[in-house]
């Protein structure tokens, strides 16, 4: 790979010229600065961004830190992130921490020592004290996308308002109990249970959380439901991976869907309408969230200075679909 020192002996000129035109400095005679870039190009020159950072320079790469790259929501997240950054000369690098409180802080680590200009990140727990002041600390400009998180810039859908939604459809739906998969610190679920206790004072006995994962568990717990609870059941999965597994226990439970059982999932994954019967989900504008989230980021990429947070709630959006919809008697 050739280096400045041979573009500068290969053009005539000098080291220091050639790292300026290189650096994108303007203020290089325009002939000469397009024969350096003619003859870079020429020999497919590749700055060395690593030396680049050291020395001050940005290095054009954001790092972005997901929690389960195996969700189809995040995998759209990503694309369209790494289209905005690509409009702004930026890459992305990207790291998944599988829920891992320890995963994630050995890559807020690594995003350090890569020097990145930028991040954006969907924290494990995006209150906790700890990883809110190891951010601080990094002094790398940093926006939360999907959840908010308080003191830093976040582009976030409104969790509890969403939660709600499900709930009322669900009641709406006819169902007279209740399951939900996931973890109660969620604001889907703070939404889910209050729109519910608003329509029946009776809701918590009526209610079952399911926050463990092993496929024989969960269908331990709702074969202990349905043998309680002989009506409807509404069930909110708290994303559509996790309503699928649903589904498929379900089946081999043999609970009808959505006769006897109601199903809702959240992101609204290309898969959803797909399976039978369609799973309804709850929408996020994954592409909305994305443009903003760059947005911010690059501002405050170029503007250190801005010291001012940024909270962009979104608003997501049920769509039903026939797991939910109860065929009337």
């Amino acid at each position: 790979m050739i280096t400045m020192t041979e573009i500068a002996r290969l053009t005539g000129v000098s080291q220091p010229t050639v790292s300026r035109v290189l650096n994108g400095n303007q203020a290089v005679n325009p002939e000469v600065r397009e024969r350096v870039m003619a003859c870079a190009k020429a020999h497919g020159y590749q700055p060395n961004v690593m030396a680049q950072s050291l020395a001050g320079s940005r290095t054009h790469l954001i790092g972005v830190i997901l929690t389960d790259i195996s969700n189809a929501f995040f995998a759209d997240l990503v694309k369209y992130l790494e289209q905005e950054a690509r409009k702004s000369g930026f890459s992305l690098i990207l790291f998944n921490t599988n829920y891992e409180l320890l995963h994630e802080q050995e890559y807020l680590e690594v995003v350090q020592r890569y020097r990145v200009d930028g991040l954006i990140v969907v924290p494990v727990q995006e209150n906790a004290s700890k990883w809110k002041t190891h951010i601080h600390h990094l002094n790398i400009p940093t926006v939360v996308i999907t959840r908010r998180a308080e003191g830093l810039d976040s582009v976030y859908v409104d969790h509890q308002e969403a939660g709600a939604q499900v709930g009322r459809h669900l009641h709406e739906e006819g169902c007279e109990s209740y399951v939900f998969f996931g973890n109660t610190v969620d604001q889907k679920y703070q939404g889910f249970v209050e729109i519910l206790e608003e329509q029946d004072s009776a809701f918590r006995e009526k209610l079952t959380i399911i926050a463990i994962r092993d496929s024989n568990a969960v269908e331990r717990e709702l074969q202990k439901h349905f043998e309680q609870h002989p009506g409807r059941t509404g069930i909110f999965a708290y994303n559509d991976r996790r309503a699928l597994q649903i589904l498929g226990i379900l089946n081999k439970m043999g609970i009808e869907v959505p006769g006897r059982a109601g199903l809702v999932g959240f992101d609204n994954t290309y898969m959803c309408e797909y399976l039978y019967p369609p799973l309804s989900s709850v929408s996020q504008p994954n592409e909305a969230m994305a443009v903003k989230a760059m947005e911010l980021l690059l501002h405050k990429i170029q503007q250190p200075e801005d010291i001012h947070v940024e909270n962009w709630p979104m608003r997501a959006e049920l769509i039903p679909r026939e797991s939910s919809l109860f065929r009337k008697k």
